[in-house]
């Protein structure tokens, strides 16, 4: 699992093989929107908690010959939780102070 970086609408930046980054435009007009971005988002981190509670089913039951791929499971979907809780924290957070700004 991978975490995709989250850049400004109209640049991205890539990363050359030697560690430089180049900024490209992005046409903002045929773009992925913003609601199936989050629903990806989520999608992915169902998956990595369905990945995980599959290797533990099976190191419970001693058919996983190599616990450190649940141990790496684990920690990933819980990296993508806590990411997850994060982002919405800080979303609501941006939200309230939206609607405690003055017309």
């Amino acid at each position: 699992m991978s975490i995709d970086a989250i850049a400004p609408i109209g640049a991205v930046q890539a990363t050359s093989p030697l560690g430089t980054t180049d900024e490209k435009a992005v046409p903002t007009g045929g773009g992925t929107d913003f609601g199936a971005m989050v629903a990806q988002g989520l999608q992915r981190l169902q998956s990595a908690q369905d990945t995980a509670d599959n290797l533990a089913v099976e190191a419970a039951t001693g058919r996983l010959t190599d616990v450190h791929d649940y141990m790496i499971a684990a920690t990933q979907a819980g990296l993508a939780t806590s990411l997850a809780v994060s982002v919405r924290n800080r979303a609501l957070e941006a939200f309230n102070e939206i609607m405690r700004m003055q017309a």
